[in-house]
């Protein structure tokens, strides 16, 4: 019975491909569904999905993570190990792996590693407990929580052994406040950021639950606006007023100013020595976010690469590298793109997206097949509260002690033995256009004329002219 069974089935499956091929080879080609495969290869799968995306809902799409487009060429830097032209160093534990930022501020933020979580806010983007585990993360790892355009989370506070509060765009009552951000060990002014720029964002009030209402000081029925522009700020004396004043009510920890990279890099960041910050953060076009626009995302700022070398380089024409802290942030996932950011100038890098990923690890096996894994971490996921905070805090100080180490054994390779004395010269650029953009040299050299090796008898043929000589 069953080869029956099988044989009938077998027929049945043939007849279908049959007619299917004798589709595709036989209708004419705008009625053939090859036209399909065709349109993709035109417009790409991505860009057809999010075209009738837009045609269903009429609104700015709101894309997770980031542009799709990797514009920094890091593959394109190779780090230079060394043997006897500089010894490499005895053993990993010999490489400092500390940072100081804002070194001239009263109170510097001390780390214990290079890499800081970002800012990704509580209710505009992650849900508490994500926020807590990320918290507890940086906390064992021995570096710092950036808390995003939020409001101040006690619970967070307390898991974060280093806290960077951002001043941010935010309008709702219990944002920017003194006795929140004066529990910092760090200030950053943020006016934009690398996915959306200086666009302005709404949560509406349908989307706010109770405890997000109360935490931001919101009426029912009142939604979570950012502005494009931070009140009270809308001139360089204004940034220096504010700047002076945190200092002043925190007693002297580091101020740092944040902005989305751009072609006006020069510009801003003579705004920012102006004002006296003791931080720069760049956040280039490879940045992420829970839910950026695609245009923005993709058609605006400037590589996280390019704005770094040009920023790294105006502060050291200024004389001021030294002092004030440069932080890179956008695009950045490996233990290789960390290492090569910092040889460029950064003194430490930002993560957003590659944490989220580290931190939902195995976890993510909770959202298979019918989610993606960032419903388990965003305030908006569906399966946000089976987030394992314990666990996700875990993933995460693995994924960050993992990449240092790399880091280190980096280090050992290039004969450094404190990360931050890795620069330029120990990078080489396989491209002209790698080269062009960061200042590096190249990997290539003229090539030098080909002597083949003599063979026997010429050889003998050399030394009997020489003895007639």
């Amino acid at each position: 019975m069953s080869g029956l069974v099988e044989k009938a089935l077998r027929r049945v499956a043939d007849n279908v491909v049959d007619n299917f091929l004798f589709r595709l080879m036989r209708d004419p080609y705008v009625e053939n569904l090859w036209e399909l495969v065709a349109t993709t290869m035109k417009v790409t799968p991505l860009h057809l999905m999010e075209t009738v995306l837009r045609a269903e809902k009429g609104k700015p799409l709101g894309r997770p993570f980031g542009s799709v487009y990797h514009f920094s060429p890091w593959q394109e830097l190779m780090f230079n190990p060394v043997h006897l032209f500089r010894l490499p160093v005895r053993e990993p534990s010999m490489v400092k792996t500390q940072v100081t930022i804002g070194p001239a501020a009263k109170k510097p933020l001390e780390l214990e590693i290079p890499l800081i979580i970002t800012g990704m806010s509580y209710g505009g983007a992650l849900s508490k407990k994500a926020r807590i585990a990320l918290a507890r993360a940086a906390t064992a790892a021995g570096t710092a929580v950036n808390t995003g355009e939020s409001a101040f989370i006690p619970e967070e506070r307390e898991s974060a052994t280093r806290y960077i509060y951002q001043y941010h765009r935010g309008q709702w009552p219990h944002g920017n406040k003194r006795e929140f951000y004066a529990l910092a060990d760090m200030i950053e002014i943020q006016l934009g950021q690398g996915a959306q720029a200086s666009t302005p964002q709404t949560t509406p009030a349908h989307k706010i639950d109770e405890e997000l209402r109360e935490i931001f000081g919101l009426k029912e029925g009142e939604d979570a606006v950012i502005a494009s522009r931070l009140p009270g700020v809308e001139s360089k004396e204004d940034l220096k007023n504010l700047v002076f004043r945190l200092k002043e009510e925190t007693g002297g920890v580091p101020v740092a100013y944040k902005f989305a990279a751009t072609h006006h890099l020069e510009e801003e960041l003579e705004i920012a020595l102006f004002a006296g910050v003791d931080v720069v953060v760049i956040d280039g076009a490879e940045a992420g976010t829970h839910a950026g626009q695609p245009l923005l995302e993709d058609d605006f700022g400037l590589p996280t690469m390019h704005a770094l070398v040009r920023a790294a380089d105006f502060l050291e024409a200024k004389g001021v590298k030294d002092k004030i802290s440069l932080i890179a942030g956008g695009g950045l996932f490996t233990p290789g793109h960390f290492l090569k950011a910092m040889a460029l100038g950064a003194d430490a890098v930002y993560l957003g997206t590659v944490a989220i990923m580290a931190m939902i690890h195995t976890q993510m096996a909770k959202t298979s097949p019918m989610e993606p894994p960032t419903q388990l971490a965003l305030y908006s996921g569906k399966l946000k509260e089976e987030l394992d905070v314990e666990l996700a805090a875990k993933s995460l100080t693995n994924f960050l002690r993992s990449c240092v180490a790399e880091m280190v054994l980096g280090a050992v390779a290039l004969g450094k033995d404190d990360l931050r004395a890795i620069n330029r010269e120990d990078l080489c650029a396989l491209t002209p256009h790698a080269a062009a953009i960061t200042g590096v040299a190249p990997a290539y050299r003229e090539r030098m004329p080909y002597h083949p090796p003599a063979t026997a008898r010429e050889e003998e043929k050399a030394g009997t002219e020489k003895s007639l000589q």
